[in-house]
C-alpha cells in the first residue's frame, strides 16, 4: 500500500491559513462581522495547530533509549490531541462566545463587500489545501469511504489536518452565508447566528478527532488494511504451515509486529533459523514502517 504524505498536507494547511488568517483579520477589523472574526480566529488557531503537529513530527523522530525503549513515536498523537483540545476552545468556544455576544448587537456591518471578497478568496485557498489533503488520503485508503477512513487510520496528523481543512471549508460557507443574509435582510442576527454555527461546528469536529487520537495513543494495531496484507503475506510463504496469531500495534510513524506461526517441520533447527531470518527480512523489506518484529515458531502439537 502507498504511503500518504503527511508533512506535505501540513505544509499546505500551514500557508493557506497562514494568508488566510491576516487576510480575515484585516476584513473583521474593517466591517466589524462577528462570524468573520471567528473565522480569523479559527484559521489564527489552525496555523498554531499546524506548528504543533510539526513539533510532534520532531519529537516522534528522537531514537529509543533506556526510558522509552520503543522510541517516542506516539509524541505525534500527543500533539495531535493538544491540537483537537484547542480546536474545541479557541476556535469552537471563541466563536460560540463572539456570537453570543453578538446577538444583542444591533451595529450594522460596514464594508460587506470586502468580507465577502475575502471569504471567496479562503474558500478558494481552503479548497486547495483540502483537495491537497484528500489526494494524500487516497494513496492510503482504497476503496473505503472518507468516513471509514477517518475511523480506520492510524496517521493521526492526517486525521487533524482533514478534520481542520473540512471544517475550515464548511466554516467559510457558513460565515460567507450568514454574511449575505446580513446584507439582505440589514439584521444583524445573522452575522451572530453564522459566529454561532461556526463554533458548534468546530467544537463538533474537534470532538470526532480527539476521539481517534484518544484510541491512538491508548494503544491500537495496524490499519485493518494493512493488518490484512500482513496476514496474506506471512500465510502465502512457502515455509510457514499456519499463522496462530499476528498482534502489530503502531507507534507513530513506527509499528511494532509479534507474530506465532507454525513452521514446516522438515526443516532442521539451523534451516528454520534461516528460515524465519529471511522471513522477517523480506517482511520488513516489504513494511518499512515494521520498526520491532518478533517472531516466535510453534506447533500444534
Amino acid at each position: 500500500m502507498a504511503q500518504a504524505n503527511s508533512l506535505k498536507s501540513i505544509f499546505y494547511a500551514l500557508g493557506a491559513n497562514f494568508v488566510i488568517s491576516i487576510a480575515k483579520f484585516a476584513a473583521a477589523f474593517y466591517t466589524g462581522s462577528g462570524a468573520m472574526l471567528a473565522e480569523a480566529v479559527h484559521s489564527a488557531a489552525d496555523c498554531s495547530n499546524q506548528g504543533l503537529l510539526l513539533l510532534g513530527f520532531k519529537q516522534a523522530k528522537k531514537p529509543p533509549n533506556k526510558e522509552h525503549p520503543l522510541g517516542h513515536g506516539k509524541e505525534v498523537y500527543f500533539w495531535s490531541f493538544i491540537v483537537a483540545i484547542m480546536l474545541f476552545s479557541v476556535g469552537g468556544m471563541f466563536s460560540i462566545y463572539e456570537g453570543m455576544h453578538k446577538l444583542n448587537s444591533d451595529q450594522p456591518l460596514s464594508s460587506p463587500y470586502i468580507a465577502i471578497g475575502v471569504l471567496v478568496f479562503a474558500i478558494l485557498a481552503e479548497g486547495a489545501s483540502l483537495w491537497g489533503c484528500i489526494l494524500e488520503i487516497n494513496k492510503v485508503r482504497g476503496d473505503r469511504s472518507l468516513w471509514r477512513w477517518f475511523r480506520e487510520s492510524r496517521q493521526s496528523e492526517l486525521l487533524v489536518v482533514f478534520g481542520e481543512d473540512l471544517a475550515a471549508q464548511l466554516g467559510l460557507v457558513f460565515a460567507l452565508s450568514a454574511i449575505i443574509l446580513t446584507m439582505v435582510t440589514g439584521n444583524p442576527i445573522y452575522d451572530a447566528i453564522g459566529s454561532i454555527g461556526i463554533g458548534v461546528l468546530l467544537v463538533v469536529i474537534a470532538i470526532l478527532i480527539a476521539r481517534e487520537v484518544k484510541d491512538l495513543l491508548v494503544g491500537q494495531g495496524v490499519d485493518p488494511l494493512i493488518e490484512q496484507q500482513m496476514r496474506q503475506s506471512l500465510t502465502e510463504h512457502p515455509h510457514v504451515v499456519q499463522l496462530y496469531n499476528l498482534l502489530t500495534l503502531q507507534l507513530g510513524p513506527d509499528v511494532m509486529v509479534a507474530v506465532k506461526v507454525q513452521m514446516n517441520d522438515e526443516l532442521s533447527a539451523r534451516q528454520m533459523i534461516n528460515q524465519i531470518n529471511a522471513i522477517e527480512a523480506q517482511f520488513k523489506q516489504q513494511y518499512p514502517q515494521v520498526a520491532w518484529l518478533f517472531f516466535e515458531p510453534d506447533c500444534n502439537n
